[in-house]
């Protein structure tokens, strides 16, 4: 999608690369004409030359910088941006692919890497074209130096290329306990309660200690390699030893003159640069390679692949639908099958902390702006979802501080809660899990019928089988053994 950028990057980065070798030109030049000739006007102007030189190569370097890094950055947005709409039509799907933690690290970790992999075509591209006019420049002067320095990145990528590709084995290896480390991390917070109440946190504790044991070691193995690959960043500069050491052989024995001798060292000096690059590329492709594949990987998941889960059904637009079955597990499959753009609200749903009219009317509005909704319709939902106890009991009101997942508040203020915030959503297509599974009946009954009412005209797809809300049904689908 960034075709015309990249190809900038790419074009700003050759002639950046290539710049690189006019300051060795210019400074044997100074020393041929000015120091060794003798002549100072000729040294003021190649100097002058060299200054004018340097600002342009500032300038080509800041140009090719910018691009690329807006290169990175639309990359990792649009990235995210695919993967969190993949996801929002997957629904459940993903809960049972992918846990939490490997969900996180690809919206971060993955994302980024191959962001950073595409600013590699800037100076890549750039970094090729200088080694080849570097090459000819090379040439020119001695035969068996440009010989040397042509072969000599190869033989650096045959030394770079195995140590990589270990790194790359035992980070893989280290994320996948990253992620399985995090998943089991949120899992114990999640059930904290329930551990408490069954004497299981010393197990849990132990588990997750020998699990974080077994990460460390595998951060070390990465650190080791790590530090592996650093010390092939100074392979360049013993590349650019010894090609010193042999023209300043060349030199003494009167093979290539000192003005030469000087060119040769900036020029191989200058090759530094773009060898740098290719190190880098052949260390941030492959990882971006990898995570690329576990994007698309993502990507293929389809909605419709489930297992064990019920036949589609068809849902009649603008009416209240309930879904009845004794199996909670079929009726949430069957749910999530629905196409289109929905609200799916549960029982699990996160409550974000902080005051309860932010917990429950924080959302977008219109005009793609982010806000809370005005009073009177945060009073309506609440009305309706017979909810305005909750809000009464509490010190402030709407203003009450409300904790992480509610958990000052009791199971049924929750539900009614988390109903609060999905009506204000007012979707045009609402499905609700077992929104009233906690009250008493006569509160369900104010719920069904309420929520009835304020969503006249609108989809909504109830889960439950309490007959209070069968009983308010404009359609009802009754689901046995997925049928």
């Amino acid at each position: 999608m960034q075709r015309w950028r990249v190809l900038a990057g790419a074009w700003w980065g050759s002639l950046w690369m290539c710049g690189l070798v006019v300051p060795p030109y210019l400074i044997s030049k100074a020393v041929e004409d000015g120091l060794r000739g003798g002549d100072r006007g000729a040294l003021v102007w190649w100097c002058g030359l060299l200054v004018v030189v340097v600002a342009v190569l500032a300038l080509l370097g800041v140009a090719r910088h910018r691009t690329m890094t807006l290169v990175r950055t639309d990359a990792a947005l649009r990235t995210a941006q695919v993967v969190v709409e993949h996801v929002t039509r997957l629904g459940g799907v993903v809960r049972r692919r992918l846990s939490a933690g490997e969900l996180t690290y690809l919206q971060n970790g993955d994302t980024q890497r191959i962001a950073h992999a595409l600013t590699s075509t800037g100076p890549g591209v750039g970094a090729v074209v200088a080694y080849a006019v570097t090459a000819v420049l090379l040439v020119r002067i001695s035969p068996l130096v440009a010989v040397v320095v042509l072969l000599g990145v190869p033989v650096l990528a045959v030394v770079t290329v195995p140590v990589l590709r270990r790194l790359h084995g035992v980070e893989a290896r280290y994320r996948r306990s990253q992620g399985e480390l995090s998943s089991r991390a949120g899992d114990i917070v999640a059930g904290l309660k329930v551990l408490s109440g069954i004497g299981g946190k010393p197990a849990f504790e132990e588990r997750f200690r020998d699990k974080s044991d077994d990460l460390l070691r595998d951060g070390y193995r990465v650190s080791v390699w790590l530090s592996w690959v650093q010390v092939l960043w100074g392979l360049p500069a013993l590349f650019l030893g010894v090609v010193t050491w042999i023209v300043a052989r060349m030199a003494v024995g009167g093979a290539i003159s000192i003005e030469e001798m000087v060119a040769v060292y900036l020029y191989v000096g200058t090759l530094v640069v773009p060898v740098s690059f290719f190190v880098e590329g052949a260390d941030v492709i492959p990882r971006a390679l990898v995570s690329a594949g576990r994007v698309v990987d993502l990507l293929r998941l389809r909605p419709e692949e489930k297992d064990g889960g019920a036949e589609p059904f068809e849902v009649k637009a603008g009416v209240l639908t309930v879904v009845v079955s004794s199996s909670a597990a079929v009726a949430r499959a069957a749910v999530e099958r629905l196409p289109g753009v929905v609200v799916v609200a549960d029982n699990d749903d996160y409550l974000f902390p902080g005051s309860v009219r932010e917990g429950v009317s924080v959302g977008v509005h219109d005009d793609a702006s982010v806000g809370v909704h005005d009073d009177a319709s945060v009073e309506r939902a609440v009305w309706v979802a017979a909810a305005v106890d909750v809000v009464e009991a509490l010190p402030d009101g709407l203003d009450s501080h409300l904790e992480s997942q509610g958990r000052n508040v009791s199971g049924g203020q929750r539900q009614r809660l988390r109903l609060v915030r999905a009506l204000l959503g007012d979707p045009e297509v609402l499905v609700l899990v077992e929104p009233t599974s906690a009250l008493d009946a006569v509160t369900e009954a104010a719920v069904a019928g309420r929520v009835k009412q304020a969503r006249c005209g609108r989809t909504t797809v109830v889960v439950s089988s309490s007959p209070l809300w069968a009983g308010q049904a404009d359609q009802v689908v009754c689901l046995e053994e997925n049928r």
